[in-house]
């Protein structure tokens, strides 16, 4: 029984830390996603947005607690953190470069979101230097819970249990509702399905290309505010979030919202059962999953199968 009970907790944690993490992901794959729908280039920056985001979410936070401020005034800083990084970065990325990329070859694309890549690693070392920053008060003052699980009870921290999956399925609901039931969703389509159409129909495509940027690098922002208080930032952050978010835009298939969603949910899962039950396999998991989707379905989970122009 003893023995039973164990591997029931430890089913548990998995799956509670495979919850937050695929949460935390999802907001960064979704906004790739969102990004690569309309403007159909893979933007290998974004993981440098969601690290940004960490940054200033945990640099504002600890400013505030040194004027005093109170513990549950970090939850609002991280969405206005997040919120500050997309619409400053998002419209000069996507003005300056990514515009002037958009009907180039995809190899060029991934060459120069590449470059822009390291050069925004580069400034992050420039301005927080390369010593962890740490930012937890809001998981401290939201303290813990004990979720029951069988006969046992599994404390679990309630930001990671409420928060990050909280936001995400926030996310997830008023993306699908916007593109699916507003008028600027339907533009958002209509320029992802046929920009040349869009623009015949009087859509400004530009605009709706700068908005869709702007939303999408403020997700991989709220990303890496939201993950602040739970990790250590540290140089490289961003690279080993991008590598990942790129698995489950791949394995739910490109431009998909709510495959995203899945995606991050199978993966996250998966590396977190690997976490407990055989840690040398946690890095290989993701992309496993990812390799045995893509070799049954090369379009993703729910991608569907394009015609090419001729």
């Amino acid at each position: 029984m003893a023995w039973l009970s164990e591997n029931g907790i430890l089913v548990g944690l998995a799956l509670l830390d495979g919850l937050s993490y695929a949460a935390a992901v999802f907001m960064v794959a979704v906004g790739l996603n969102l990004v690569f729908g309309v403007l159909r280039v893979l933007n290998v920056a974004h993981g440098s947005l969601y690290a940004i985001g960490g940054y200033a979410a945990a640099s504002i936070g600890l400013f505030a607690a040194s004027l005093g401020a109170p513990p549950w005034l970090g939850l609002p800083i991280l969405l206005a953190a997040a919120v500050l990084v997309g619409v400053v970065l998002g419209p000069v990325i996507e003005r300056l470069l990514l515009r002037r990329m958009q009907d180039r070859e995809p190899v060029l694309q991934l060459l120069v979101t590449f470059a822009l890549f390291m050069i925004l690693e580069d400034l992050q070392k420039l301005v927080w230097g390369v010593q962890p920053v740490v930012f937890d008060a809001p998981l401290k003052w939201l303290g813990t819970v004990d979720v029951p699980f069988g006969q046992d009870a599994i404390p679990f921290t309630a930001y990671q249990l409420y928060v990050l999956p909280g936001v995400a399925l926030a996310t997830l609901a008023i993306l699908a509702y916007v593109l699916r039931y507003t008028l600027t969703g339907r533009m958002v389509v209509a320029v992802t399905v046929d920009r040349e159409a869009a623009r015949a129909m009087g859509i400004d495509a530009a605009k709706v290309t700068m908005l869709t940027f702007t939303v999408g690098a403020a997700l991989a922002a709220l990303g890496g505010a939201l993950a602040a208080p739970t990790v250590s930032l540290v140089p490289g952050v961003g690279a080993s979030t991008i590598v990942l978010s790129f698995a489950v835009v791949a394995t739910a298939g490109l431009g998909q919202i709510e495959g995203a969603a899945v995606a991050a949910l199978l993966i996250g899962l998966g590396r977190s059962f690997a976490v407990y039950v055989a840690p040398e396999f946690e890095v290989v998991v993701p992309y496993a999953i990812m390799v045995a989707v893509l070799l049954f379905r090369p379009q993703g989970l729910f991608g569907v199968a394009e015609t090419r122009r001729i």
